[in-house]
């Protein structure tokens, strides 16, 4: 795994490691992760990246903050209660210099507490495939302040998913098993 462009362009991100499989980590690919910045970066919707507070559920590597963060985004929270997840994120927010542009938050993304900061402008929502957990963090979410009015959120996951009545689909594309769903608040 790199950094596909930006700042930290072609920086080399902490690898898995063996053993990792208990930890479910699926970290999206660089192609995914070239192909839905390229859709980002492309106008369709407005300059997301720019200045942009990211929160990033399911955080896992941390790759898609970073790239976001790589390529204009402010600050990136990430989310994720797995010991390795957090231990790679560390690595690689220290690979990419970058530790005062980011928060780790050690909680489930299912349990968000109460948002006392500025709302977030972009939510990178990559959860485990085929669980239906994206539609019940996103509520937790909107529930404790986490959303902006103006969100975009971009929604990976291989199964069709359930569109919350908060929310609009923009648009979807799909890349071999993976969709990425790209959603508004209504």
């Amino acid at each position: 795994m790199r950094i596909v462009a930006g700042d930290f362009k072609g920086l080399a991100l902490a690898a898995l490691g063996k053993g990792d499989m208990g930890a479910h980590l699926r970290p999206t690919t660089d192609r995914v992760r070239e192909s839905l910045f390229n859709v980002l970066q492309g106008g369709k919707f407005g300059t997301p990246l720019e200045g942009a507070r990211v929160l990033d559920l399911f955080a896992g590597t941390g790759a898609l903050g970073l790239e976001a963060l790589s390529r204009g985004a402010d600050h990136i929270c990430f989310v994720d209660d797995g010991r390795k997840a957090q231990q790679l994120i560390r690595q690689n927010i220290k690979i990419c210099s970058c530790a005062q542009s980011t928060q780790i938050l050690n909680v489930n993304a299912l349990k968000l507490p109460q948002n006392t900061n500025q709302a977030f402008d972009l939510i990178f929502l990559d959860p485990p495939y085929e669980k239906q957990l994206g539609e019940k963090a996103l509520e937790q979410a909107f529930k404790n302040g986490w959303i902006a009015d103006d969100a975009l959120i971009v929604w990976e996951e291989s199964a069709a998913i359930n569109v919350p009545d908060e929310l609009n689909l923009l648009d979807s594309r799909k890349y071999g098993a993976t969709k990425i769903h790209f959603l508004e608040p209504s």
